[in-house]
């Protein structure tokens, strides 16, 4: 079992990107679901979650991913999904959740995808790929 971590990159404006490594499960949910909060509470409305470093994730993870994007929503943001692990793209297929949370394959790829997350990165960075590589992240 590896370690749980959570990173926040960012935030440029009201965007940020919340790097997850290790399990989400019901010991370590909370924990994201805390975190998600507190961003929402200091003004960042559009999240991407990497979960590239996640190997495993249960219902209570999923839950919390869930109720994140309808915080985000609710405040007319969003909740974007990176992962390119096939375990945890199987359980958002088997759930049904590939259809509300799409999942991209990369942090670059998710940020070109919304064009309010692309202009944010310009503004900050000048190219997306450059605030990606400056936040180290692919």
């Amino acid at each position: 079992m590896s370690d749980f971590q959570l990173d926040v990159k960012g935030p440029i404006g009201d965007c940020a990107v919340l790097v997850v490594a290790g399990e989400i499960d019901l010991d370590t949910a909370p924990r994201v679901r805390e975190r998600l909060l507190d961003l929402a509470d200091k003004g960042i409305r559009h999240v991407i979650a990497d979960l590239t470093g996640v190997g495993f994730l249960d219902s209570t993870g999923l839950g919390v991913l869930v109720g994140g994007r309808k915080r985000m929503r609710t405040h007319d943001g969003s909740l974007t999904l990176v992962t390119g692990s096939e375990r945890i793209l199987r359980v958002l297929r088997v759930t049904g959740l590939v259809a509300v949370l799409p999942p991209r394959p990369t942090v670059l790829d998710a940020i070109g995808s919304d064009p309010h997350w692309r202009q944010a990165a310009e503004r900050a960075a000048g190219t997306a790929e450059e605030w990606c590589a400056r936040q180290g992240l692919r």
